[in-house]
């Protein structure tokens, strides 16, 4: 496939799955408990950005608390969750040269699982206030992330067998202490909220929360997306970058930093959501291929359609239940993983 032609095919998918994007936004919106009329419903959309509906209206009040203060931030959080998570997938399997990666390989979900644990069995970090679960989650993900760094390093220069190695060391030491520490608590509710939280969920949604997330997954999204050149060659391996001029190894740092910040952010969010960063790059590369140019805007776009969707159905598909995330995404993630894997002829970089 020439340039041209990759370009074109590029664009052509992007606006399909914008499209589709949008489309799954308004149907989330659209679906709930509470049944709003669709007129109703984008009355009261559109009266946040035109000035349509006085004081005494009726789409006032618990209508409007409903669309704009519940469902809204909900909808655009698994947006923006989705489309992090899976360009984290990405980077990492850049990273490790290994396109069975995802964005917990390097045992940064278990590093949020042991924070979220400790400060609900423990009440450590309760000082941060009402979403001090969350932040312990966040710090429990940077803190094994730097711990992987410093490890890798040891010895020598880190390199992709050596982070991979040290994340799975790490995620089996921070399993441990979990399962200790549950092993030991007294706590019945605690043990409940725990598991819960590690199955993902995306009720904590509000708009102060979504100001931080554009933040510190758009950006790094975009910078990923300069970056296209020094990840292709990442696929290639050290020997071939090094022929170019290029040294992978404080790129691998710096790119391990963001996507942990990434990551971080989405866990503290979100809890733990996993099979998004190993599914969507999959897919993408079988159909566009491995260069990142078009690899990492697509993946954004599919991930951020997948998470819409599948929390969409998390909250509807049980009347008056909510099914966490997690598991939903790993019923659905699971059996299509193993289909393309055996059904697909698959390529990573220069294999």
């Amino acid at each position: 496939m020439s340039n041209r032609t990759h370009t074109f095919t590029v664009v052509g998918v992007g606006i399909i799955l914008i499209a589709l994007l949008i489309a799954g936004m308004a149907w989330s919106l659209f679906l709930g408990t509470v049944h709003i009329p669709a007129h109703t419903l984008w009355q009261v959309v559109a009266s946040k950005f035109v000035n349509t509906i006085t004081i005494e209206d009726p789409r006032q009040g618990a209508l409007n608390d409903i669309v704009w203060m519940l469902r809204m931030p909900r909808v655009i959080l698994a947006a923006l969750v989705g489309a992090g998570l899976a360009v984290s997938g990405v980077i990492m399997q850049a990273i490790v040269k290994n396109p069975l990666a995802d964005p917990y390989i390097l045992g940064i979900s278990s590093g949020a699982s042991t924070g979220a644990t400790v400060a609900i069995l423990m009440g450590v970090g309760i000082a941060f206030g009402e979403e001090y679960v969350g932040i312990m989650a966040f710090i429990g993900a940077m803190v094994i992330s730097f711990g992987v760094l410093i490890i890798a390093n040891m010895g020598g220069r880190a390199n992709a067998i050596k982070l991979l190695l040290a994340g799975m060391a790490l995620s089996a030491v921070c399993s441990a202490f979990t399962s200790v520490i549950v092993y030991f608590a007294k706590d019945k509710e605690g043990i409940q909220n725990v598991a819960f939280w590690m199955m993902g969920s995306l009720a904590g949604a509000n708009w102060d929360l979504i100001g931080i997330m554009l933040f510190v997954i758009l950006l790094p999204i975009v910078f990923f997306w300069f970056q296209t050149r020094i990840l292709n060659l990442m696929l290639l391996g050290d020997e071939v970058a090094i022929t170019l001029g290029v040294d992978l190894h404080r790129y691998r740092q710096l790119y391990l930093v963001m996507s942990s910040i990434m990551i971080g952010f989405a866990v503290y969010a979100a809890g733990i959501i996993g099979f998004v960063g190993l599914l969507i790059p999959h897919i993408v590369r079988q159909a566009l291929g491995t260069n990142h140019k078009g690899l990492i805007p697509i993946s954004a776009l599919g991930g951020a359609l997948l998470l819409v969707v599948a929390d969409t159905l998390s909250r509807t598909i049980i009347p008056h239940t909510e099914l966490p995330i997690g598991i939903l995404i790993s019923v659905i993630g699971a059996p299509a993983f193993v289909y393309l894997m055996i059904k697909q002829t698959y390529a990573f970089g220069g294999n």
